[in-house]
């Protein structure tokens, strides 16, 4: 009993280790890159299928290294108010965790070997910046989220990328048309983020882990967030306006009442771990977005 107490307390670090609340924010960016190839008549199901999977493989591998460097660097501290880390908990050891982050990243390779042979040399080069980043978001000499940097991370790579890359390991070319979609769902994953950094001000500060929010400050984070938002919903109305689209591509405007609610989380109202919830409220939010704006592009 005791053994299997243990075996089931290990498998439930992994699962909290690999935040699987936050992984819509990867299933995103590939609803949309299959929609622009549906749209086209150029869906190809394999392709599609490795690039999911290995969307889900970098976001697991992110959190995992954040886990882990977030902990060895001394950022995660008693007084953090977010979900529980699994390293700072002691859940997971240090060594374990690097294991687990080796397994991730030799797995999303596996996958990334089928996508360079279906779709060429450009996915190994994204592949090598993708891999990269993600070691350098936490880790390294300068690691990416401690300088102001993370929101560009997840904009370009868990946004712009990941749309494009499931595109074009599909269509094996790519428009203006794919960059310009693939920038909602680059600011509403941003958003994700923002959130976090926002909730976490005060113990990044003092553990001089310099977010963009700390940068910008509570202010400055909470325009950043509504500007994220703004432009995202703006995006459909370029897209019909350049007759890429026709007026289904506003169905994501249907998403706007939810964004009300978390509007006025942001507005100062929440602090601590009650923006845990307004996070919730935003990853939602996105994914239901990032679904009537695929649908609306199919259609």
């Amino acid at each position: 009993m005791i053994n299997n107490d243990k075996e089931r307390g290990k498998v439930n670090a992994w699962i909290l280790t690999a935040r699987p609340k936050t992984l819509p924010a990867a299933i995103a960016p590939v609803a949309v890159g299959c929609a622009l190839a549906i749209s086209q008549h150029r869906f190809k199901l394999l392709p599609a299928a490795a690039a999911l999977i290995g969307a889900l493989l970098l976001q697991i591998g992110v959190n995992m290294a954040n886990d882990y460097f977030d902990f060895i660097k001394g950022i995660d501290t008693s007084e953090r108010t977010g979900p529980v880390r699994a390293a700072a908990s002691g859940l997971l050891s240090p060594g374990e965790l690097r294991l687990g982050i080796l397994f991730i990243l030799l797995l999303a390779v596996t996958d990334g070997l089928y996508l360079i042979y279906a779709a060429g040399i450009p996915v190994l080069v994204i592949g090598i910046f993708s891999i990269m980043s993600l070691l350098a978001y936490s880790g390294g000499p300068f690691p990416l989220a401690s300088h102001g940097l993370g929101d560009l991370f997840v904009f370009i790579f868990f946004g712009i990328v990941a749309v494009c890359g499931t595109y074009y390991v599909q269509v094996l070319s790519l428009d203006k048309i794919v960059l310009i979609a693939s920038i909602p769902v680059a600011s509403l994953t941003t958003a994700i983020l923002v959130v976090n950094n926002y909730r976490d001000i005060e113990t990044d500060r003092k553990s001089s882990k310099i977010t963009l929010a700390v940068i910008l400050g509570e202010r400055g984070a909470r325009a950043e967030y509504i500007l994220l938002f703004i432009s995202a919903f703006l995006v459909p109305v370029i897209l019909f306006l350049m007759k890429a689209f026709n007026g289904w591509i506003f169905l994501p405007l249907l998403a706007v009442p939810l964004f009300i609610p978390l509007l006025k989380q942001m507005s100062g109202k929440y602090s601590g771990s009650l923006l845990n919830k307004t996070l919730s409220g935003t990853a939602k939010t996105a994914l239901l977005y990032s679904l009537l704006f695929s649908i609306g592009i199919i259609l």
